[in-house]
Order: structure tokens, then sequence, then C-alpha cells
């Protein structure tokens, strides 16, 4: 029923979704990359030194997670400096990586294209684990790569928690269904309060 009165109230409301659909000032479009970083971040500056709220249009089928933190960052510190809002619509695909930069939107300035589906997941590794040498050597080997394993968990936690506050699920609840990749579509995602509305 939620979804339906959001279209509904979106049929009112066609001139800033025709905005927000066909004049983004950002675009977002393929996989996220450490290339992907300068690329973003000349558009972030075109943007910050005019006087429009920040629009971006994000389709992505993932990719760096650390990649996606650092234009993430630069989002949050537009919204907090810039004294203007930030959009985000994301058409057709949000993989991955890609949710964590619409994590970064505020919950009611996140907007989805009717067809579009999120694809939310734990960190992927892969990676060999080889020990030679010394005990003591190894068990350093050891403690390094745990080190790292914790703190990408610990900023997993931290991105699932962005997401869905004021949300209906608990970062907890996130974290159980991306155990097993979890694809959610526009519809359930407003159902659930993650995003702010559904575009058509």
């Amino acid at each position: 029923m939620r979804h339906q009165a959001m279209e509904e109230t979106i049929s009112g409301w066609n001139g800033d979704a025709d905005r927000f659909l066909f004049e983004p000032n950002v675009f977002l479009n393929g996989p996220i990359e450490e290339q992907t970083i300068p690329k973003f971040l000349d558009q972030m500056a075109a943007v910050r030194a005019g006087t429009q709220d920040l629009v971006l249009e994000l389709n992505t089928i993932g990719g760096d997670a650390d990649a996606a933190r650092r234009l993430a960052l630069e989002i949050r510190l537009f919204t907090a400096r810039s004294g203007r809002s930030a959009y985000c619509v994301g058409k057709t695909y949000v993989y991955s990586a890609g949710v964590t930069i619409l994590a970064a939107f505020k919950t009611q300035n996140r907007y989805l294209t009717s067809d579009a589906v999120l694809l939310i997941h734990e960190r992927r590794l892969q990676q060999s684990l080889e020990l030679t040498g010394p005990i003591a050597a190894c068990i350093q080997i050891v403690r390094e790569k745990l080190s790292m394993l914790e703190t990408g968990r610990r900023l997993e936690m931290e991105s699932f928690a962005e997401f869905v506050e004021g949300s209906k699920l608990s970062a907890s609840e996130l974290l159980r269904r991306a155990e097993s990749n979890c694809y959610m579509t526009a519809g359930e995602a407003l159902e659930h309060g993650l995003v702010g509305r559904v575009l058509s």
C-alpha cells in the first residue's frame, strides 16, 4: 500500500521527478574502480562551484569496496558543508559497492526507478595465505591478515548501519540477508524504508 501511495504522490510531482530522472549533474554508470575516483571528483568539483543541489545518477554492477567508500565520503562532505541537498537516483541496477554510495545519501533523498534492483551482500575476499619460515613470523602474518579481515568486517557493518538508519530493518537483519546475496526490488526497498521514493 505504501508503495502505491508513493507512486500516486509522484504523479503529482512530475516536475521534480523529471528533474531527478533526466537532469542529474553527476553520473556514475558502470563499475566502481580506483580510476572512477578522479572522474567522480571532477564532477563533484563542478557541482560545488555552482549553486545547484547534487543529483547523482547511479547505475552500477558494483566493484571496489574501498573506492566506493571514498566516493561516499565525498557525498557526505558535500551534504555537511555545502548547505545544499544531495539526491541519488538509482536506475535499473545498483549492486554491491553501489549500495555503499546510495547509503551516503539521506534516506528521504534516495530515489530508485521502478525497475531498479539492489544487490546487498557481504564483502568478498579471494586470497590465499602461505606460511613459511619461523613460527613467530608466521604468527605475525596471521595476525596481520586477521586484522585486515576484522577491519573489513567493521567497515561493512558501519555501511549497513548507515543504510538502515531510520528504516524498518536493523543492521543485523540486513547482514543476515546479505549473507545469501540479497536482491531487493525498488518496491521492497521502499517498503522497508530504505529509500524515499520510487520514480516511474
